[in-house]
């Protein structure tokens, strides 16, 4: 049997390589979602502004993997905080579209921000727990954004009762 040995600068540069896929991908997803809500969604210039930094963040994790494997703590807590405090900023269109769920969205939003303030004022320790720090930021992320898409298909029913009504109210006339 031969044995396994471990080489952490090819892990590292591996999983940079593979977050830079998955940064780019998700901007261009976030982007692509942004264009199809930006009609009936407020703010969706924040949520454009935060895509192309997805986008921009994954081009440069692609291109650069030595810079990404020094400074991978510092780029997730500064990404992480970042959303954090879009996902917090954003929550607020869903409070004045009367969803019951807005404050969620508040609460992961600045507990996202305040992790990625920790990861950035402790570089040596988010680099240390640095999976454990991405986990639980990407998953706040994740659970703010499930409960922003539930929204979003309570305003796309309400606006699509809006437009039934308008047009029931025209053939009426």
């Amino acid at each position: 049997m031969g044995s396994i040995t471990a080489n952490p600068a090819a892990t590292l540069f591996s999983t940079a390589w593979l977050i830079g896929c998955l940064t780019l991908f998700s901007g261009i997803s976030r982007l692509v979602f942004t264009c199809r809500t930006q009609s009936f969604l407020p703010n969706s210039g924040t949520r454009m502004l935060s895509s192309i930094l997805q986008i921009i963040l994954g081009i440069i994790f692609l291109g650069h993997n030595l810079f990404v494997a020094v400074s991978l703590p510092l780029l997730f807590s500064v990404w992480v905080m970042m959303e954090g405090i879009l996902i917090a900023v954003q929550s607020f269109d869903y409070k004045k579209a009367d969803y019951p769920r807005w404050w969620g969205i508040l609460i992961l939003g600045i507990v996202g921000a305040a992790v990625g303030l920790l990861g950035m004022c402790y570089p040596v320790a988010a680099g240390a727990t640095l999976s454990w720090m991405i986990g639980c930021g990407i998953i706040m992320l994740g659970i703010a954004y499930l409960l922003a898409l539930s929204g979003i298909k309570r305003l796309e029913k309400a606006v699509g009762n809006i437009r039934t009504n308008i047009r029931e109210a025209i053939d009426k006339q």
